[in-house]
């Protein structure tokens, strides 16, 4: 049997594929073993007695038994070979020699001894081999060979095993097959804890519990499936020093004996602490840059940055051993961060858009914007001698200051960090950083990440301050081109509230108005531009005050529509026309671009063709480098008259305004909606409503319909259900005639998602009032010059009925220059009526549809004053067309008391 087969059944798990002969004093062969045979290819028989010297290829390889030195025949040999087998082939072999003890031969009856038997009568050797004691065929030395190859193997594995327990980088441990350390290095873990001889022990005599479970669990794994375990990282601490240890990556191999029983495991340990932790810088850079790149709030910035410094801590978890990805490195929070407690102060122009500038005394006025807890305040957190209390947070909002030229400052104890922020050379705010008693200290790697941090964060605050600054003046642009949120009329008392789109610019085309008209009435407005941003925000102006315009004039809604559809028209035709001004600007720009070389190459978007719209640089973030801006806009006007309680609308494709009855019906009044402005040139529908006093008059765009629900129909829906919920309240809450309009506007908007707001939200309130029949007084005249008398007596006593006498001489004054016009240029009938609601206002109708028109008369000039006087003595005048003709007014303020 080969020795291969001996070592499967586990014979001889020592020696594989070695070769064994007995040499005697002379060299000669006495034995061999079958191992011999097999390789050298000659049987035992025919080497026995042979000088091994002739088996050699070079017997000069072989040293003379003659010419051995004492230190060799005492303590043996070794070298190399090259044999001759007896298939001719040539076999480098490596030998060791032996040197064996010499035998001491029992004395025969004759006095002779022999060594391994019995001797013949002279003295030759026995036939099995043996002679005498010294004399030939006697076993002197012990041969031991292997291939060459073979031997240098196995040194190697020999030199690579002691060498591997030697290293000072890696630590290596054997454990038996149920986890006791058998043998380890001097490095297996040095840190302090661990005791002297760690022979016998488990991992859980000197690691914390849920350490040494992890490194167990992947241990048990490698034992029972046979899997390698490859650099696996898992955190090490000792029970003395729980706050210390390192990230250790470990790998894990199963020990099997030859014949496949598991006898263990080996592990290799390397300490990759500086490893993971610069990992976790980089991660932490990574988190910080996507954090506070993601806004361009300035508090905001703030805020991200706080809380990815010091993210919040994990939940309290149970008593069970947590997982590897729960677990992080020494000193870590969950979530790595870098503090405990993180302050962040910014400079109080930034917040403004404006640049930070110092103070009298040198120094930069900052606000506390943020401040970020890992734990709880007050929360213990566990040290080496029990809890320890983490500082107690700054309060936000508090202000500081910070000389321009402050540098980083790093202490040990307590151990804190803070550098401040810069951008553009100007000092933007300071972030500072905490750790508790119990944490290790800040590293100069720390200082140096928050440093490259706070260059980044305060590239974004300063982002931020720019697009505070941009955005105010954008916000006060477009409210500046709004009316007041709310409104008292004689016919009406308005609120509104309009929510911008969650875009770069954060301004829209939505608008609205409440424009007061002769004759206590008042005109409702509500538009939607399209798109969004500043183009879209001076469209808007532009419609707006066309519309305030045409007001004036006491148009009839279509027939406003009309002439606004005409305008937006004629801006389309404008936008058509190139700027050639504009165009060698910003040919101009462009070159400046691409000699700077800011422009993109190839993959830059190119300049679709000119159409209906105006091209717009990109200047939100998010931006296109060139953005078309339609003029496309929807608009509904109305017109309420509180002595009729009737309200006239028209519509150029917006939705129909929604009326809340005191009783709590919500209806829809019954548009007949045209297109949209500059789109066809259509003619508008007018539609009549009457409208109870304390009536709720909605007037919105399409996105608070959106903002309730996908669908238009849908939304409709939603804002009818809240009108009736807010005009007819449960019992005890505020009724709908006491309720404040302002508030029902934020309550119909309060719970809007704000991942439904793609479009601007404007919502117009208006609750509609009405003018007593005892507040008016009318009369109807022929045309005859005697009635001009019958007009003025009636109308002073009417005056004198409603206290008003002061106004009689003015009153008369006004009715007799208008009523005279009226009888001698216009016919009859004459229509004459009196309003008394916060003005006192003369009414004089007739049937012609020729304006009046005031001139400056000549001295020589007989007539032509008598307009000039009625604007003189009242204080505004006008005229507008009816069905019948035209009316003619005036407004005098009431006295006061």
């Amino acid at each position: 049997m080969s020795t291969a087969d001996a070592l499967q059944r586990g014979r001889s798990p020592f020696v594989d594929n070695a070769v064994g002969a007995l040499l005697d004093a002379d060299g000669r062969i006495v034995r061999w073993t079958p191992e011999a045979a097999r390789l050298l290819g000659v049987d035992a028989r025919q080497v026995r007695g042979r000088p091994a010297r002739e088996l050699l290829d070079d017997p000069a390889g072989w040293p003379a038994m003659s010419e051995l030195t004492d230190q060799q025949r005492a303590e043996g040999w070794s070298g190399e070979a090259v044999f001759r087998s007896g298939r001719g082939e040539r076999l480098a072999l490596s030998f060791q020699v032996l040197p064996l003890d010499a035998p001491v031969a029992p004395e025969t009856p004759d006095g002779a001894a022999t060594a391994d038997g019995p001797a013949t009568a002279d003295g030759s050797a026995t036939p099995d081999g043996s002679g005498t004691a010294d004399g030939p065929g006697t076993a002197r030395y012990l041969v031991l060979a292997a291939p060459t190859p073979q031997i240098a193997r196995w040194r190697q594995d020999q030199a690579f095993t002691s060498e591997l327990f030697l290293q000072d980088r890696v630590g290596l441990a054997v454990f038996d097959e149920r986890l006791r350390l058998v043998r380890t290095n001097t490095h297996l873990l040095p840190y302090s804890g661990l005791p002297p001889d760690l022979r016998g022990r488990r991992l859980g005599d000197f690691l914390q519990p849920q350490d040494a479970a992890a490194v167990e669990r992947g241990l048990h794994d490698v034992l029972r499936t046979g899997r390698p375990l490859i650099g696996a990282e898992e955190i090490v601490r000792t029970i003395e020093d729980p706050s210390g240890g390192a990230v250790m990556a470990i790998s894990a191999f199963r020990l099997q004996a030859p014949d496949g029983q598991v006898i263990g495991v080996t592990a290799l340990f390397t300490d990759v602490t500086e490893l993971h932790r610069s990992g976790e810088r980089l991660a932490l850079l990574h988190r910080a840059t996507a954090a506070v790149g993601g806004s361009l709030s300035v508090a905001g910035t703030a805020e991200e940055l706080a809380a990815v410094l010091a993210p919040p801590a994990a939940p309290a978890t149970s008593a069970a051993a947590p997982s590897t990805a729960a677990r992080t490195a020494p000193g870590a929070a969950p979530v790595p961060g870098l503090a405990d407690l993180a302050v962040v102060d910014v400079a109080e122009a930034v917040f403004t858009g404006g640049e930070p500038t110092p103070g009298r005394d040198g120094r930069v006025l900052l606000r506390r914007a943020a401040v970020a807890v890992s734990a709880p305040p007050g929360a213990p957190a566990q040290g080496p001698g029990g809890p320890v209390a983490p500082p107690p947070p700054p309060p936000v909002g508090a202000a500081v200051h910070a000389h321009p030229d402050e540098q980083s400052v790093h202490t040990d104890f307590p151990a804190s960090m803070a550098v401040p922020l810069r951008a553009g050379g100007r000092l933007l705010g300071r972030v500072a950083v905490h750790r508790a008693p119990n944490r290790p200290p800040y590293l100069p790697a720390d200082l140096e990440l928050l440093r490259e941090i706070a260059d980044r964060a305060a590239l974004a605050l300063d982002n931020a301050r720019r697009y505070a600054r941009e955005h105010r003046a954008a916000v006060g642009l477009q409210r500046s081109l709004l009316p007041p949120s709310q409104a008292e009329t004689t016919a009406v008392s308005t609120a509104s509230v309009y929510l911008p789109t969650d875009t770069a610019s954060g301004i829209g085309g939505d608008w609205f108005d409440v424009i007061p008209l002769s004759s206590a009435r008042v005109a409702l407005v509500a538009g939607d531009v399209v798109g969004h941003g500043l183009a879209a925000s001076a469209t808007m102006g532009r419609l707006r005050t066309a519309v305030r315009t045409l007001a004036d004039l006491d148009l009839e809604p279509d027939e406003l529509l009309v002439h606004l559809d005409d305008l937006v028209a004629q801006l389309m035709v404008e936008a058509e026309r190139p700027d050639e001004d504009e165009d060698e600007e910003n040919r101009a720009a462009e070159d400046r671009e691409d000699h700077e070389g800011e422009l993109d190459g190839p993959g830059a978007a190119s300049r679709p063709p000119v159409g209906h719209g105006l091209w717009l640089d990109g200047t939100g973030d998010g931006a296109d480098e060139q953005q078309t801006v339609p003029f496309g806009a929807t608009c509904v006007y109305a017109v309420y008259d509180p002595v009729s309680r009737r309200c006239a609308m028209a519509s150029a494709g917006h939705p129909p305004p929604a009326v809340a009855a005191p009783d709590g019906r919500v209806t829809y009044v019954p548009l007949r909606p045209g297109p949209p402005l500059g789109v066809t040139g259509l003619p508008f529908e007018v539609t009549e409503v009457e409208l109870e006093p304390g009536s709720l008059l909605a007037l919105y765009t399409d996105g608070l319909l959106l903002g309730y629900a996908d669908d238009l129909e849908e939304g409709m829906d939603a804002l009818s259900h809240r009108l009736a919920a807010a005009a007819n309240p449960p019992e005890g809450a505020v009724t709908p005639a006491g309720a404040s309009l302002r508030q029902l506007g934020r309550d119909l908007v309060a719970d809007l998602p704000a991942h439904r707001l793609t479009d601007d939200v404007t919502l117009l309130l208006a609750r509609t009032r009405e003018v007593p029949a005892a507040d008016t007084a009318g009369w109807t005249l022929d045309a005859d010059p005697s009635g001009v008398a019958r007009v003025r007596e009636a109308a002073t006593a009417q005056l004198r009925q409603w206290g008003l006498e002061e106004l009689e001489f003015t009153t008369e004054l006004v009715l007799s220059e208008l009523v005279t016009n009226a009888i001698r240029y216009a016919g009859g009938p004459v229509g004459v009526r009196l309003i008394r609601a916060e003005r006192l206002t003369c009414e004089v109708s007739d049937p012609s549809a020729t304006q009046p028109r005031m001139r400056r008369a000549r001295l020589t000039d007989e007539g032509g004053r008598g307009l000039y006087l009625v604007a003189q003595l009242t204080t505004r005048w006008g005229s507008r067309y009816t069905r019948r003709g035209k009316t003619i007014w005036a407004e005098q303020e009431l006295p006061t008391g």
